[in-house]
């Protein structure tokens, strides 16, 4: 029993990690607090059931259009409306509160156009759903798949940004992008690239829980809740925190639903998020300050 609660929360714990990674980077890196990430996933993932459903292109083989189109599509947005606002912000604050604003609108516009195009009905359809024996314990093959993914890219990216001249750059405009250009570095052109990476690790994410999880057009705003809860608990901008942090969510969720009450694990993950918020807030693998 306990080893199938521990399994399934880490899977539950990965697709967790695998949503929040992208906003870890762009919060930590390009600054911005971007308010329309979740409406990012439900875009792909409507992309994934529209090319399933018309074409019959399976959903992993559409990361192969919804990744670039994210990567794209984010890089766009950060250009037209955000770039203007790092250009006149003041400070680290002000441009928190400017992009809150801004990506609080971009967020309505969005889903205005996911509800013309699809209505407001709940969508969804199956890939992968078959049970996969680990340890004694059978988990869905399309639930397995989100945690591999989210392994696979949080340890690509992390030896990236640690390991290679590209990421030494991403991770000095994180700490210190007043300081970066004195090195040569373009801090804009590196804050715009983490901004649209972020956006091309939302719809992966998205394409990824469109497999197995019912969506709308307007269930964004829950996905972007969760995933600005792992980023705070993971430390904001740590990368290996936010894939830490998604599986310990996973397995706290999991936990208190099989041995305490389903109806309790919202407050076990919101009484986690304001404990770290009152004794570590850099998060907790964050630096402490």
């Amino acid at each position: 029993m306990l080893v199938t609660t521990i399994i399934n929360g880490l899977v539950l714990g990965g697709t967790y990690a695998l949503l929040a990674m992208g906003l870890t980077i762009q919060y930590g890196i390009a600054r911005i607090m971007n308010l329309a990430y979740g409406e990012t996933i439900i875009a792909a993932a409507f992309l994934a059931f529209v090319l399933n459903s018309t074409l019959g292109v399976a959903p992993l083989v559409s990361l192969l259009v919804a990744a670039p189109a994210g990567f794209a599509l984010s890089y766009l947005i950060y250009g037209l409306m955000l770039h203007p606002l790092v250009k006149r912000s003041k400070g680290r604050a002000s441009l928190e509160v400017d992009s809150i604003l801004a990506t609080f609108g971009l967020l309505f516009v969005i889903q205005g156009v996911m509800l013309v195009f699809f209505g407001g009905n709940y969508i969804s359809y199956t890939y992968m759903n078959f049970g996969i024996d680990i340890l004694g314990s059978s988990v869905a093959a399309n639930r397995l798949t989100a945690l591999i993914l989210a392994l696979v890219l949080g340890g690509g990216l992390y030896l990236l940004l640690t390991r290679t001249l590209w990421g030494t750059a991403l991770r000095a405009v994180s700490v210190a992008p007043q300081s970066a250009p004195l090195v040569g570095i373009d801090a804009d052109r590196a804050a715009r690239f983490a901004f649209a990476l972020g956006g091309a690790l939302a719809t992966c994410g998205g394409v990824v829980i469109s497999m197995y999880q019912t969506f709308t057009a307007s269930s964004g705003v829950i996905f972007t809740m969760k995933a600005l809860i792992v980023v705070i608990l993971g430390g904001v901008g740590n990368l290996a925190g936010a894939l830490s942090a998604g599986l310990l969510l996973g397995l706290v969720e999991t936990l208190v639903a099989t041995y305490v009450s389903p109806g309790l694990t919202l407050a076990a993950v919101y009484f986690i998020f304001l404990g770290v918020l009152l004794w570590r807030p850099s998060g907790l693998f964050g630096r402490a300050r």
